[in-house]
C-alpha cells in the first residue's frame, strides 16, 4: 500500500510525493492501515510542519514513531530491535496509554502502571524503556 501528495512549488508547478506505508500483508484491515499513517497524516496537513506535540496523545505519538522510527528504511535501527519495539507499543503501552495526551503523562504515573504489570522486572524495565525512547522521539 502507498500514499500519495502533491504540493504546489512557488513557481506554480505541482511536486508529487508517494510513500509506501507497507504491504497488504502487513495491514490486512483498514483500520490497521489507518492508524499506522496517523502521523503522517497529521504531518502533511500541518504543511509538512511538525504537529503540536502539546495536544498529541500516545497513541499518535506511537503511530508517529513507527512511521519514522520503526519504518524499513530507517537503518538506525536493527529488524529485530523494530519489531520488539512494535510488539511493545501494540501489547502494552498503546492499549493502556492511547487516550492520554503527552502533557498529561507524568513518571510516577508510568512507575506506578509498571510496578502493577504480572510481568518479570526485566520485561518492565524493556516496556519502560521503549517508553523513553517513545518520548525522545516527542522532543526530537
Amino acid at each position: 500500500m502507498s500514499g500519495s501528495f502533491a504540493e504546489t512549488r512557488l513557481d506554480g508547478t505541482r511536486l508529487y510525493h508517494k510513500k509506501i506505508i507497507g504491504t497488504v500483508e502487513q495491514y490486512p484491515e483498514e483500520d490497521a492501515a489507518r492508524r499506522s499513517v496517523v502521523g503522517l497524516v497529521s504531518e502533511l496537513n500541518t504543511d509538512g510542519r511538525p504537529t503540536n506535540s502539546s495536544t498529541m496523545t500516545v497513541a499518535q505519538l506511537c503511530d508517529h514513531s513507527e512511521q519514522r522510527e520503526l519504518a524499513k528504511e530507517n537503518s538506525w535501527r536493527s529488524h529485530a530491535t523494530k519489531k520488539i519495539y512494535k510488539a511493545y507499543l501494540t501489547r502494552w503501552i498503546r492499549p493502556h496509554w492511547k487516550k492520554y495526551q503527552l502533557a498529561e503523562v507524568r513518571t510516577i504515573q508510568v512507575e506506578s502502571w509498571l510496578r502493577g504489570l504480572q510481568l518479570a522486572k526485566s520485561s518492565c524495565a524493556k516496556i519502560r524503556n521503549v517508553m523513553s525512547v517513545l518520548f525522545n522521539h516527542a522532543c526530537r
